[in-house]
């Protein structure tokens, strides 16, 4: 399909249903095909795997991963999108349209604890904290594969000292392997965003790279090091009320990692901040 059949497609869609994309659901459509058939591939997505896709939307996407996948299970908050979707994806026996909100979905409980990968357009106001939960929750997941806001794609898979890098960076590397696939201008979505956006891929590891005495002892030093990045990380850490340590334990533990006392959280890299947390673990 071409992008200005797709274009047409998108608005005549809508127009038959009288239907307007919604602010509150963060929705823009893809109107390039090479988009989607990048995302695709990007996924690594082969015959004989699950899907769960996040907002279908007019069921664009859906239909590419219906054509690679052995199942797709689409996952669309809005009511009034279903109707569109039952139409579009008519043709499309392996589909099923779930009408629920993503963040209350028990996602073990709709993929029968079965491995799949996660592709997705997502709206911009969940992002983070959708990623966050699929990671969080430790479903047998194999990949993530989403568009996302360019800002977020690039705080996703910053670097230490990079001025994006924060505790998302940190907390999308203990789990996966991310990259960024490539750019998606914004004038590839209507309605046009007012920013561009990139296709992120993460490969989940079955086997994480790193071992933690305590990761909740972990995520609260990571927090705490950003909650404040101006501060030096042994006083952002002594301030911060999740973890209640002292000030001269957190300069000790940090001098034990060779890091300077005036060390700020943006220079450690995740190696740091698990030696440091099992250290303060111990």
């Amino acid at each position: 399909m071409k992008t200005d059949h797709l274009v047409n497609h998108t608005r005549d869609l809508m127009k038959k249903y009288n239907f307007v994309a919604s602010k509150r659901f963060g929705q823009n459509f893809i109107t390039e095909p090479k988009v989607l058939e990048d995302m695709v591939k990007a996924s690594h997505l082969g015959k004989g795997e699950n899907v769960l896709e996040v907002g279908p939307g007019l069921g664009t996407l859906t239909e590419y991963l219906s054509e690679a996948a052995d199942k797709v299970y689409a996952v669309e908050v809005d009511s009034n999108l279903i109707p569109i979707l039952e139409e579009t994806l008519s043709d499309c026996r392996n589909i099923q349209i779930i009408n629920q909100d993503i963040m209350k979905t028990d996602i073990s409980d709709l993929m029968q604890d079965k491995p799949f990968r996660i592709i997705a357009n997502l709206p911009y106001y969940i992002t983070t904290p959708v990623i966050m939960s699929f990671l969080e929750s430790r479903v047998p997941c194999r990949s993530i594969t989403v568009m996302v806001q360019k800002e977020v794609g690039e705080r996703m898979t910053a670097d230490p000292g990079s001025k994006n890098y924060g505790a998302l960076s940190l907390a999308v590397k203990y789990y996966t392997d991310p990259s960024v696939v490539r750019k998606v201008p914004a004038g590839c979505f209507f309605p046009v965003p007012k920013v561009d956006s990139v296709i992120v891929h993460m490969d989940v590891s079955s086997k994480k790279g790193y071992i933690v005495k305590d990761e909740k002892m972990l995520f609260s030093l990571i927090r705490g090091a950003f909650n404040q990045r101006r501060k030096t990380l042994i006083n952002a850490l002594s301030g911060y009320s999740e973890i209640n340590i002292s000030k001269e334990t957190i300069a000790e533990a940090v001098s034990q990692i060779d890091a300077k006392p005036t060390v700020r959280g943006e220079e450690l890299s995740l190696a740091d901040f698990v030696m440091l947390s099992d250290i303060l673990s111990a």
